[in-house]
């Protein structure tokens, strides 16, 4: 499909404007799957839908990029974290600008939306790891205030 039609040539040996094509989008490889959880996920996530919040967040490792994004009313904040390097794992401290994010220094949650899991994180700087061979990235809601054990044994 991305066949040169000759070398150094912009056009593609079999390009699509010159024939009708019927693609399968329900097959199941990973990688359709991936984008259209990331589609998803940019769905259901306001934060997602403008560009007017865009904040870079700073990381102590050049092959990660972070940004943060959130939603008009600020209800809901994505937290996104990229390898860059495709082959290996990369890791590093990301710092987070907790007054500007209105989370406080108090305890967060970190839902990680690609993998389903969730990462308790205390203070600005949080270690995230990421390997491209399993996910390219992190994409992190980020819940400002949650329960403590302590505070669900007071009510019982």
């Amino acid at each position: 499909d991305s066949a040169p039609r000759h070398a150094g040539s912009e056009e593609y040996l079999d390009s699509e404007k010159y024939q009708l094509r019927t693609w399968n989008t329900n097959r199941p490889d990973s990688l359709h799957e991936f984008i259209a959880l990331l589609n998803r996920i940019r769905k259901d996530n306001p934060a997602l839908h403008n560009d007017w919040s865009l904040r870079f967040c700073p990381i102590d490792n050049d092959q990660l990029i972070a940004y943060s994004k959130q939603s008009d009313d600020g209800s809901n904040l994505i937290v996104t974290v990229v390898n860059l390097d495709p082959r290996h794992r990369h890791s590093g401290y990301l710092q987070l600008p907790l007054e500007e994010m209105k989370i406080g220094h108090n305890t967060f949650q970190a839902h990680e939306l690609l993998t389903g899991a969730r990462y308790l994180w205390s203070g600005s700087s949080n270690y995230v790891e990421i390997d491209p061979s399993s996910v390219p990235a992190h994409v992190f809601a980020i819940r400002r205030r949650i329960r403590t054990e302590r505070e669900f044994e007071y009510f019982l």
